[in-house]
C-alpha cells in the first residue's frame, strides 16, 4: 500500500461541462463538498471556508488553486486532516489534490488524486492518509449525487 498517494475514480452520467461546474463553481463546490466558500477559485488564490458537516462546523479549510484547465484538470494544494482547531497547521507542507476529466460517451470519467503525504509530519501523517482515503470515497459519492 501506498501511504502518500490516494487515487479514486468515478464514472459520471454527466457531461464534462456540468461535472467541471460542479467542481470549480464555488457555490457549487459547496453544495456537494460540505463547506461554505469566501469566494471563487482562481489560479494562485487561496479560497477559505469551514465545513458544514454536522459537528465538523468549526473545522476551517483553505485551498489554494494550482491549475484550472477548463472542463479537464483542477487542482489545489490544502492541509490535509487539518481538524483541530488548537493546531497552526499553516507551517506544515500541503498535500496536492487533482482532479481530471475525461469524457467518456456521454458522461465523464473523474479521477482524484492526492499526493504528498510524505511530506507531512511523522506523528500526523498517517492519520491525515487515513482521514483523506475515507474521506475521498465519501465526497465522490456525493458529487455523483449532486451531478447525477
Amino acid at each position: 500500500m501506498n501511504e502518500n498517494r490516494i487515487e479514486r475514480s468515478v464514472d459520471l452520467k454527466s457531461a464534462p461541462s456540468k461535472v467541471w461546474k460542479a467542481l470549480t463553481d464555488h457555490k457549487q463546490f459547496d453544495q456537494w463538498f460540505s463547506i461554505r466558500l469566501n469566494g471563487p477559485f482562481a489560479v494562485g488564490t487561496t479560497v477559505a471556508g469551514n465545513l458544514t458537516f454536522e459537528g465538523m462546523e468549526h473545522v476551517s479549510v483553505e485551498f489554494t488553486v494550482t491549475a484550472l484547465e477548463p472542463e479537464s484538470r483542477f487542482a489545489y494544494k490544502w492541509h490535509p486532516g487539518a481538524i483541530d482547531p488548537s493546531i497552526d497547521y499553516s507551517k506544515e507542507p500541503e498535500t496536492l489534490v487533482e482532479f481530471t476529466l475525461m469524457p467518456q460517451g456521454s458522461g465523464t470519467k473523474l479521477t482524484v488524486v492526492e499526493t504528498g503525504f510524505e511530506k507531512i509530519p511523522g506523528g500526523r501523517r498517517l492519520e491525515a492518509f487515513r482521514m483523506n482515503t475515507e474521506g475521498w470515497v465519501g465526497q465522490l459519492e456525493a458529487l455523483v449525487n449532486y451531478v447525477g
